[in-house]
C-alpha cells in the first residue's frame, strides 16, 4: 500500500509541473494561429472536360452539361440577407491545363469602385481559393495556397510574401456576362505548386485523374456601402470568427478531379 501512495504522488505532482512548465521550449506556440472548428466535409467532384470551353461567359459549353450545381450558401460575415439580396452557385470541370469553374451570382447590387489593390475585397467581387497540393496549412503571406479575388472588371488580386496585394493576371482567363441582376462569371485557372516565387519561371502542374485539390468559393457582397456587407461561402466554418480562408487552407473544401 506504501509503494502505491509513492507512486500516484510522484504521478500527480509530475502532472502539476508539466502544467507549470506551459508550452515546450522546442514546440512553436500556436495559440495565435487561428483554428477552425467542425468544419463539414465539402468533398467536390470535377468530372473531365472532354472538349475545352470557350471563355465567354455563357456556360453553353458540352462540359458544363455534364456537371452538378454546387450552391454557395454559408455566410462568413454579415448579417442574415434573402435570396432577393444574393443567391448563388457554381460548376467545376478540369483538364490537363486548366480547372474551369462556372459561378452563377444573382445580386440586385453591383458595385466596384475602390482601386486594384485598395480594399479590393469591399466590393462585390468573387474569390476562389486554390490549394493545389491539398497540403492545408497557413498561406496568408505565402503561396502555400491562393486567394484570387476577382473583381467585376476582371482584375485578379491576392496577398503577396511581402504582405502587400499583388495582380495575378496570367493566373486565370475571366470573362462575366451580366443580365439584370444575373451575372454569369466563367473562369480557367492555370494551378501553381507552393514553390511558386513569382517570375517568368514559375511552371503551372498538370491536372490528372485523381487528383485532390484543396478548394472554396466565396462572394463579397456591397449594397453600396464603404464596406462589404456579406461574404458567402461554399463551406460551413463554425465559430464567431468564419473569415479564415484568406489566412489557412484548413477550412478548403476537398475537390476531386474524375477522369473519363
Amino acid at each position: 500500500m506504501r509503494n502505491l501512495l509513492t507512486v500516484f504522488l510522484f504521478v500527480l505532482l509530475a502532472s502539476a509541473c508539466r502544467q507549470r512548465a506551459g508550452v515546450p521550449r522546442d514546440r512553436p506556440d500556436t495559440s495565435s494561429v487561428p483554428t477552425a472548428t467542425n468544419i463539414l466535409p465539402a468533398k467536390i467532384v470535377a468530372p473531365q472536360a472532354t472538349t475545352q470551353p470557350r471563355i465567354d461567359g455563357v456556360g453553353d459549353d458540352s462540359c458544363w452539361n455534364q456537371t452538378t450545381w454546387h450552391a454557395i450558401d454559408h455566410n462568413w460575415i454579415g448579417p442574415k440577407y434573402d435570396s432577393i439580396d444574393f443567391a448563388g452557385r457554381y460548376k467545376v470541370a478540369w483538364d490537363k491545363e486548366y480547372l474551369y469553374i462556372l459561378a452563377e451570382i444573382k445580386d440586385d447590387t453591383l458595385l466596384n469602385t475602390h482601386k486594384p489593390l485598395d480594399n479590393y475585397w469591399d466590393d462585390d467581387c468573387l474569390t476562389v481559393y486554390l490549394d493545389e497540393d491539398h497540403s492545408g496549412g497557413d498561406h496568408q503571406y505565402t503561396y502555400n495556397a491562393f486567394a484570387y479575388h476577382i473583381g467585376l472588371d476582371g482584375r485578379i488580386v491576392d496577398m503577396g510574401p511581402d504582405s502587400t496585394a499583388q495582380l495575378y493576371p496570367t493566373h486565370c482567363n475571366v470573362k462575366i456576362d451580366t443580365r439584370g441582376d444575373t451575372a454569369t462569371w466563367e473562369l480557367a485557372f492555370r494551378l501553381f505548386p507552393h514553390t511558386y516565387k513569382g517570375d517568368v519561371k514559375d511552371k503551372p502542374v498538370n491536372l490528372f485523374d485523381g487528383k485532390r485539390i484543396g478548394f472554396a468559393i466565396a462572394y463579397n457582397d456591397n449594397d453600396r456601402s464603404p464596406m462589404r456587407e456579406n461574404m458567402i461561402g461554399s463551406v460551413y466554418i463554425d465559430g464567431q470568427n468564419r473569415n479564415l480562408a484568406w489566412i489557412t487552407a484548413d477550412v478548403f473544401g476537398d475537390l476531386f478531379l474524375e477522369g473519363r
